[in-house]
């Protein structure tokens, strides 16, 4: 049973680290579902209380870069909440349209948002990439929290 546990929390691990790559995914949450069901199927014996406290405060991180790292973009490159709405109704969108619709229609109604508040073309377009490189940093940044995680329960239970 527990080699069983210990592949089901990896599966869920790398699945968990793949739904990053998605906005408004609960990637984070599907990681700590898989140590939580780890625990259940091996009675609660191999992970710490230090190491879920760990797995929670990672986990707390995570939520905290998604959401900070866009708007330390966009205001980075200047833009205003017509930006941020486009980017975020971008990237709701998006997900209709597969891998690139998440990365390019973000973009795109980052940039027509700012041009209809009154933006000149150009500066419509620089705020349209800070949004851009905003989501994509957070992205990376999540993706390695959530490396971290696995690592801290793997090294728990192996």
């Amino acid at each position: 049973m527990d080699a069983f546990a210990d592949w089901f929390f990896v599966a869920f691990w790398v699945l968990g680290v793949l739904l990053t790559l998605l906005p408004f995914v609960p990637a984070t949450l599907v990681i700590l579902f898989g140590a939580l069901v780890h625990e259940l199927l091996v009675g609660f014996r191999e992970l710490s209380l230090g190491t879920w406290l760990g797995l929670g405060a990672l986990a707390l991180l995570a939520m905290l870069l998604d959401n900070v790292a866009a708007l330390v973009g966009a205001r980075r490159y200047g833009a205003g909440r017509a930006g941020l709405w486009g980017a975020f109704l971008g990237g709701v969108l998006g997900l209709f349209f597969g891998v690139v619709g998440v990365l390019v229609l973000p973009f795109l109604l980052a940039w027509l948002f700012e041009y209809l508040s009154g933006r000149r073309p150009e500066e419509a377009l620089r705020a349209a990439w800070g949004t851009l490189v905003g989501l994509m940093g957070g992205v990376v940044a999540k993706v390695l929290v959530h490396l971290a995680m696995g690592v801290l329960v793997l090294r728990a239970i192996f």
